[in-house]
């Protein structure tokens, strides 16, 4: 994973050079295409910044949802109107990604500008990785630098793919940091190491739990997947969500924690209902009562007290996944306290990870600033990945990283 960065390379290796660079703007809007959270904008920032300082032209490239072919309601002109903004320089949105308008375009820049390409996946071949079209993509270039690790996980033409024809091919600020982040605590981690797993089906952390537990001190498991250890263990868990062919491996899986000395958290008492929905009645019941006619829909209060006595000596805590259906009130009591005890943790000097995905989605919903965090993830299903110990296409084309320090440099 250590791969160099654009700080490495330093800036006399940018002058006047064309640069493209792979963002991740896939941005929520508004009904009307305005800019609805602009954080993923803001994360590239530094990258983009360091680049123009050092007198790189640099054209930006990114998807945006997911079109079937050019649509306006997919147009990256309204994250080039906001990066405009943020900059406080003029950047246009080109009307395509490849073509001789881009050749002309670049070639007619001055070193610091900026430019924003349309929307690459309305074009087919990106997510066919399809050759022809990466190597049109960088044919404009001199450089290529990939700072959208929320895509990493992706082998398409402006991830991987482009990366065969154009070298160097470096990493941006965002991707070292999340890197650094990931990858490097992974690999060695502050202990006790605490990580704390929920989410809706076992069979969808397998690869993280199978990587995790060769690693860590303490692990919790939450969220719905935990039915399915409960059940495992004989518990009559009513109506809640259980995969019952993975049961045989939460017992394995339960067996292996013992043996390799992992402390093993699960729920003892829960929140359950009779549906799932806002403002049905609920009742906590202990995993040893639950009402038959139910469904646990998030964790209790004891079981909340158990996670804290569990991560109160961690010096890293990694969280993926919540503990609860907390998009319904009701039901996001330990999500949100487990985001107020990580947040007390970094207080205190713990290294507290956020891995992604729908556990961001929750520190939102409870309007915490990412930076209450020692690291907040922007990429759901590559923090995933890089978690289960695979290889991400998009950093393993990278050219690998220099011996020496990479960040010096940074703005």
């Amino acid at each position: 994973m250590a791969k160099k960065t654009i700080a490495q390379a330093g800036p006399a290796s940018f002058q006047g050079k064309r640069v493209l660079v792979r963002v991740d703007f896939n941005v929520p809007q508004h009904e009307d295409l305005t800019i609805s959270d602009d954080s993923r904008i803001r994360a590239a920032l530094p990258t983009i910044k360091y680049l123009c300082n050092a007198g790189a032209r640099v054209a930006l490239i990114s998807h945006l949802g997911r079109p079937k072919g050019p649509s306006e309601a997919y147009s990256l002109r309204p994250v080039a109107a906001r990066l405009s903004e943020l900059i406080g320089q003029p950047v246009p949105c080109l009307p395509h990604c490849i073509g001789n308008d881009v050749s002309q375009y670049v070639a007619s820049m001055i070193n610091g500008q900026v430019c924003v390409l349309e929307n690459v996946r309305f074009h087919p071949e990106e997510e066919k990785n399809d050759p022809e079209f990466a190597r049109r993509l960088a044919s404009n270039f001199d450089v290529y630098v990939n700072d959208a690790f929320g895509t990493a996980h992706r082998a398409h033409a402006s991830t991987q793919g482009v990366s065969q024809w154009l070298r160097p091919a470096l990493a941006g600020f965002l991707m070292e940091k999340e890197l650094k982040a990931l990858a490097e605590t992974l690999a060695d981690p502050a202990r006790p190491f605490a990580t704390v797993i929920g989410g809706a089906k076992v069979s969808s952390k397998i690869g993280v739990l199978e990587n995790l537990l060769t690693k860590v001190d303490v692990l919790v498991i939450g969220g719905a997947m935990a039915f399915s250890f409960l059940k495992a263990q004989g518990r009559q868990v009513g109506k809640s969500l259980v995969e019952d062919d993975r049961l045989e491996y939460c017992r394995q899986l339960e067996e292996k924690a013992r043996s390799r000395g992992v402390k093993l958290v699960l729920p003892v008492d829960v929140v359950c209902a009779p549906e799932m929905k806002a403002g049905v009645p609920v009742t906590v019941a202990s995993v040893d009562a639950m009402p038959a006619d139910q469904m646990g829909l998030d964790l209790g209060p004891r079981t909340v007290q158990l996670i804290r006595e569990a991560l109160k000596d961690a010096r890293t805590v990694l969280w993926n996944g919540p503990l609860g259906v907390f998009e319904i009130k009701g039901f996001d009591g330990a999500t949100y306290a487990l985001i107020d005890l990580m947040v007390e943790l970094t207080k205190r000097g713990c290294q507290t990870i956020v891995g992604g995905g729908d556990s961001v989605a929750a520190i939102e919903a409870k309007k915490v600033s990412p930076d209450a965090f020692s690291h907040v993830s922007t990429g759901g299903g590559a923090a995933l990945e890089l978690l289960e110990g695979l290889d991400l296409p998009g950093v393993s084309c990278l050219d690998d990283a220099e011996s020496v320090a990479s960040t010096t440099g940074r703005p």
